[in-house]
């Protein structure tokens, strides 16, 4: 449809809240959004102005069509918009991704036993009977929590259906160790039964308290009936909860459930981390991940809880976001979800306290998530090998000949703790047998390209007889410039066979942007429709820099740590290296030391009577003052 027919339609559009639908050619709904006012938000589209957001700028450019439903509110204008979301699954909205990969929990407390078990989506007619479900997890977390039920609570695990399965055969091992309450033998009744899954339950809910009373009255009751057995086996229960809820970071002033949902966009994904915090700690988590890089704020967040939220079995009082584009955009949220919750619900930004603190670790969380996405190669379909496929087309050379790729970052704190990292990935993954690191020898000023020249020159020292295989490409990171630089020291060092290089450049958001080849051919892969290649090879880039970038500012800071120890420590009088060492190697930490008390000091071997003062008055001077 030509603009001048948008624009005598657009005329008609009234100034009212509402949803409208655009349309490709094909008459297939492509995008659902909602609007104030229907006709300002259309010709924000339509009346020529300049669209700044590549996504935008995509799925206006194939409009061919539009319709749209004028409605009484905003609220209902959001209701419906979540509905036809739902139903048209539009490529352009932001849409719950279902990834085999991230399993959620399921407890069937629709059943008369209920069960609880790993399932990788859930399922709508059991949600509706009752079921629960909880997750998305990452695989490795999934693991643990279900690791955690099992210690802690006596938990069927067998395949027995009940109560078909009653009474025909005897209780297995698990029931005589105290782990399993035996329904199989008939002496259980469902009740009992169900009473233990609603502490499972509490237990996600992150309600610890009462499940912890509960098991100490048992375990009381055991000793005084005198069936030492079972009460060491809730003994080691009550341990296995005591170091879950150890290990847990507490917000002492939060005291009501709250939601933290944390947002973070790279390689042409983003990732939701919602953070459930229940008590005071933070008990459950949500992983999400969203095609396309970070759009609005706004829509993002209200994509996700007008998704997420209805029909859920517990909608917290608070829910944390990221600052959004308009306060109005909050409070129509907050309306939205005090009508699915039943109660008032508050969602908002927090500008300071342990409440900004918990937005942040959400926010951090998702980065991490979404590093670790990246690193597997994408979803559980996703070919790990492809980036490299991709790699060989672009240079040119015969598939499957590219399996060792290796890059290297230097890090420094100006001209202290200089040092670079190797990281390698072998067919697409990181190999972190093979990853090293390097301290600068001759370097000691800040210069990247000396220290570079450095890491190269040892590096290559090395091959394949002493654990160095040769890589078959280098990924420099720093576009041409660096590329250039890299290639002049790689083939000054005259190595045995020759080894591809290719530069990786980063945009203005400081993300990887494209590639450029030796020759000086560009390939941009950020823009605004990648094709599926673009996205697989700007993923397996990502994945490289993001890599090698951690390796080397991890060990630049423990260098400096190491640094700062023992300049702090071998600044008071009378103690050296072997002092400074003892002292760690005694108490563990810079830390411990200097809090130890004068009694401690004195215990540690090499340490003097006349040193422990030394170190004690050296800590404590300010105290003092």
């Amino acid at each position: 449809m030509s603009e001048e027919r948008f624009d005598a339609r657009l005329d008609t559009v009234p100034m009212s809240p509402g949803v409208y639908l655009m349309k490709d050619a094909s008459g297939s709904v492509i995008y659902v959004g909602k609007a104030k006012k229907l006709r300002n938000r259309l010709r924000s589209y339509f009346g020529g102005g300049r669209i700044t957001h590549p996504k935008v700028a995509a799925m206006v450019s194939h409009v061919a069509d539009f319709e749209y439903v004028v409605v009484g509110s905003e609220t209902e204008a959001l209701l419906l918009e979540s509905n036809l979301i739902k139903r048209y699954m539009p490529q352009y909205n932001i849409l719950l991704r279902d990834d085999k990969a991230y399993p959620y929990v399921c407890i069937t407390l629709n059943e008369e036993y209920p069960r609880v078990f790993k399932a990788f989506r859930p399922d709508e007619k059991a949600k509706k009977a009752g079921a629960r479900y909880y997750g998305p997890y990452m695989g490795g977390d999934l693991y643990n929590t279900m690791k955690a039920i099992e210690q802690i609570f006596p938990l069927k695990r067998c395949s027995k259906v009940f109560p078909r399965d009653i009474g025909k055969e005897r209780p297995c091992l698990n029931y005589h160790i105290g782990k399993c309450m035996a329904p199989c033998s008939g002496n259980v009744s469902s009740s009992e039964y169900r009473q233990m899954i609603f502490d499972i339950v509490a237990f996600f809910e992150g309600r610890y308290d009462g499940i912890k009373k509960q098991l100490q009255e048992q375990m009381e009751e055991a000793s005084e009936n005198l069936d030492f057995e079972r009460a060491a086996a809730i003994r080691d229960r009550l341990a296995a909860l005591d170091a879950i809820t150890k290990d847990q970071r507490v917000f002492q002033k939060i005291e009501r459930d709250v939601d933290a949902i944390g947002i973070y966009s790279q390689a042409g994904e983003t990732c939701v981390r919602k953070l459930e915090l229940r008590s005071g700690r933070i008990v459950g988590s949500s992983t999400y991940f969203m095609s396309g890089d970070l759009p609005s704020v706004t829509e993002l967040v209200t994509g996700f809880i007008t998704q997420y939220y209805p029909g859920s079995s517990a909608i917290p009082s608070t829910i944390l976001v990221p600052a959004l584009d308009e306060r109005e955009d909050a409070s129509l949220l907050e309306e939205f979800m005090t009508e699915e919750a039943g109660h008032k619900v508050r969602v908002y930004t927090p500008e300071r306290g342990e409440m900004n603190d918990l937005l942040k670790m959400a926010t951090l969380n998702a980065q991490e998530m979404m590093v670790r996405r990246i690193l597997r190669g994408g979803g559980a379909q996703a070919d790990p090998q492809a980036g490299m496929r991709i790699l060989e087309k672009m240079l040119k050379v015969p598939a499957d000949t590219l399996h060792r790729a290796e890059s290297y970052d230097i890090s420094n704190l100006g001209n202290d703790d200089i040092c670079s990292g190797m990281v390698v990935f072998k067919d697409g993954r990181p190999d972190r047998q093979s990853y090293r690191l390097f301290k600068m020898k001759t370097v000691q000023t800040q210069d990247d390209f000396a220290s570079m020249r450095e890491t190269l020159t040892r590096r290559f020292k090395h091959d394949d007889k002493d654990g160095f295989e040769y890589p078959d490409i280098i990924l420099v990171d720093g576009g041409k410039g660096q590329l250039s630089a890299v290639a002049s020291v790689v083939h000054s060092l005259e190595l045995p066979r020759d080894i591809k290089m290719v530069g990786m450049f980063k945009n203005s958001r400081h993300r990887t942007a494209g590639v450029v080849l030796e020759d000086g051919t560009e390939f941009l892969l950020d823009k605004k429709e990648p094709s599926d290649d673009e996205i697989v090879l700007l993923r397996f880039l990502s994945a490289v820099q993001n890599e090698v970038h951690r390796f080397a500012i991890t060990y630049q800071k423990k260098l400096s740590t190491k640094r700062n120890i023992r300049y702090k420590l071998e600044n008071i009088k009378g103690i050296g290296p072997a002092k400074r060492k003892a002292l760690l190697t005694a108490l563990g930490s810079i830390k411990a030391v200097e809090e130890a008390g004068l009694d401690t000091l004195k215990e540690v071997k090499g340490i003097s009577e006349t040193d422990a003062h030394m170190i004690y008055d050296y800590f404590h001077r300010e105290e003092e003052d």
